[in-house]
């Protein structure tokens, strides 16, 4: 704009969704606008469904300024609207077969984008399966493994149960078995992590007539493809 003389000029920019689905983090980048100098015009808010070819947001100013928020406007809304488009699609996947069932999405985000995965999580109406590592107690086979097995998990578990007092033990399992053993150990909740659907539902089905009011999750590998099949496992 500098070496071309052209960032005087008044300039209108337009961020248009490709696909029908939901608009997420347009207010992130009317204040990214905002800051390079720029006046937004329209704005569709963060959560409405939308379709091919809406204008999300429509900003106006000298192109300097427009310019400047051009790419990071547009990156900022790729990326949130595919995460909200991806999860109320899956979540009306959920919804054929169980709308009960609610979809809980994973903390495996980019360095320095959890705010915005997020905010477009909740704009597609799911919710993050935690906010942060201490708000539920999560024990995998490695914790297991280092305290030296089921056994030693279960006294480990009477003793500190007090300072647990308002947490949920979520014990991931492998098998039915380690199931069986997670419950015998105190757990509040099993997590199955990366079991084939067909497997989970027969183990579920088992389990559930043992401990009818138990949680199970199941976790790893879903996707928009398969979560459908999640859906009836009993989870």
């Amino acid at each position: 704009c500098h070496m071309l003389e052209v960032g005087q000029q008044s300039a209108t920019i337009e961020f248009v969704i490709r696909h029908d689905g939901i608009a997420a983090c347009t207010e992130e980048v009317q204040r990214i606008l905002t800051h390079c100098g720029a006046t937004t015009q329209s704005l569709i808010a963060s959560g409405s469904t939308v379709t091919a070819g809406d204008v999300l947001l429509c900003a106006e100013g000298p192109a300097h300024a427009v310019l400047r928020a051009w790419k990071v406007g547009q990156n900022l809304l790729e990326y949130a609207c595919g995460v909200a488009r991806t999860s109320s699609k899956m979540r009306a996947e959920i919804a054929k077969h169980n709308p009960h069932i609610a979809l809980l999405t994973t903390r495996k985000h980019a360095p320095g984008l959890r705010g915005i995965a997020l905010k477009a999580t909740l704009s597609a109406g799911a919710l993050p399966h935690r906010l942060g590592l201490s708000e539920t107690i999560l024990i995998f086979p490695q914790h297991i493994a280092l305290l030296g097995g089921w056994d030693q998990l279960k006294q480990m578990l009477i003793k500190k149960k007090p300072g647990f007092a308002e947490k949920k033990i979520v014990i991931e399992a492998e098998s039915v078995e380690q199931a069986y053993q997670a419950i015998e150990a105190g757990a509040d909740v099993i997590q199955f992590d990366k079991v084939d659907p067909n497997q989970l539902q027969q183990w579920v089905s088992v389990l559930r007539a043992d401990w009818p009011n138990g949680v199970f999750l199941a976790a790893g590998g879903i996707n928009v493809n398969n979560v459908g099949q999640y859906a009836q496992t009993g989870v």
